[in-house]
């Protein structure tokens, strides 16, 4: 199987952290491999690249950074990154990512002052963000704060917290439902789809797979830009 059309399909997979995300990237990437279709598998944060380095530091609590600066650090990442996808889907080549510019939104959003108000708005988090490079199809794994504790590995970096994780999810919820109603009136080509994460892997894997099996044979519509 090979794409043929215009360009390459884009697609993300966001998620709760230990909502099974980067496994379930995994799995799609290689049966996109075993289908016959040239492919990239992204992920972020780019942790091989000097802006990388800071944020893998970061999320590792060995080093602090003001809120703002962080976040500028993420967006930054993903435009290092941002012609690279470009090329590859104009290419031909089908990019996957695990993570993008929803999740950095809906972290930094979901950070809260020492008297409980938000540390940034949502507004300043998604300015940074206009004008990257759209995806197809954002697959949303979604699972409750609660199940994802209980996985393994659970509280290695600074954002697995419990309170963190429910105040992340209620901002995917936002960005989510404003993609759907937005795609719903014609302003944006980008499909939202809510995955039950909490599910057995192979379910979940085969869910994604009936999602994404679509557009493998091309994309026809020029490469959108975020929020532009």
């Amino acid at each position: 199987m090979s794409i043929s059309l215009k360009r390459a399909p884009f697609v993300v997979i966001e998620g709760l952290d230990r909502s099974g995300k980067t496994t379930q990237t995994t799995r799609l990437y290689d049966r996109l491999k075993e289908a016959g279709v040239a492919v990239e598998l992204i992920k972020f944060p780019d942790r091989t690249t000097a802006i990388g380095k800071m944020i893998d530091s970061y999320l590792r609590s060995t080093s602090e950074l003001d809120d703002r600066a962080i976040h500028l650090l993420f967006s930054a990442n993903r435009w290092e990154l941002a012609s690279t996808i470009e090329k590859h889907l104009n290419a031909g080549t089908a990019v996957i990512c695990d993570r993008y510019a929803f999740s950095g939104i809906a972290f930094s959003a979901s950070k809260i002052t020492p008297t409980g108000e938000p540390a940034l708005s949502f507004e300043w988090c998604l300015n940074p963000e206009k004008g990257l490079p759209a995806p197809d199809l954002v697959l949303f794994l979604d699972i409750t704060p609660e199940i994802a504790r209980k996985r393994g590995g659970y509280g290695q970096e600074r954002y697995e917290k419990e309170e963190m994780q429910f105040r992340v999810r209620k901002l995917f919820q936002r960005i989510g439902g404003d993609v759907i109603a937005e795609k719903r009136d014609g302003k944006v080509n980008t499909t939202w789809e809510i995955v039950d994460a909490g599910r057995e892997r192979d379910i979940v894997g085969a869910e994604l797979w009936s999602l994404v099996q679509p557009l493998v044979n091309g994309v026809e519509s020029q490469l959108a830009r975020l929020w532009i």
